[in-house]
């Protein structure tokens, strides 16, 4: 991790009599107050100032952005440490895909059933809510219902789905 003392940002910062700029080689120019009205015989101080606050906003949001960048960064040597770059080896999936069939169609049949434990309009209300992705107010509209009903309606139908799941875990 980069000193935050050697930064840009800190070295303009702190630096309060002058203006610091970094070229690409390295080198360092300071720009101070009796530099500043030397060139610019128009400007007063205060101009200086405003310029040296935009400095060192330009330079903090500069080092916010590197930061934001780099701080996730991975040393080479430890990529064998995380997860998010690896995916399962081939044979792993040869051999759980069986396993994940079996799972999903469990999980399908479950659902089934539970939707037969829905009267009619908890089914067609909870499946436009749940599947389709409407809201309660669109439902409402379409149905010619208040929206109170139909939020007590999937209401009611989750209730059924949690008590139907926690005795199917028995």
């Amino acid at each position: 991790m980069k000193n935050y003392m050697d930064s840009d940002y800190a070295l303009n910062k702190k630096n309060t009599g002058a203006i610091v700029y970094r070229f690409a080689d390295g080198s360092l120019l300071e720009v101070t107050l009796a530099d500043y009205l030397a060139e610019n015989p128009g400007k007063t101080e205060e101009d200086f100032q405003i310029l040296k606050a935009l400095s060192d906003a330009d330079y903090r949001e500069r080092d916010r952005d590197e930061y934001r960048q780099t701080w996730k960064n991975v040393t080479i040597n430890g990529l064998e440490e995380t997860d998010c770059c690896a995916g399962d080896a081939l044979e792993d999936e040869v051999i759980e895909q069986p396993e994940r069939e079996v799972l999903e169609a469990a999980r399908h049949e479950l659902a089934l059933q539970a939707l037969d434990l829905f009267t009619e309009a908890q089914r067609r209300r909870y499946l436009l809510y749940a599947a389709d992705g409407l809201t309660t107010r669109e439902i409402a509209a379409r149905e010619g219902a208040s929206q109170r009903t139909v939020m007590d309606s999937i209401q009611w139908a989750e209730k059924k789905i949690k008590k139907f799941l926690a005795n199917a875990k028995k």
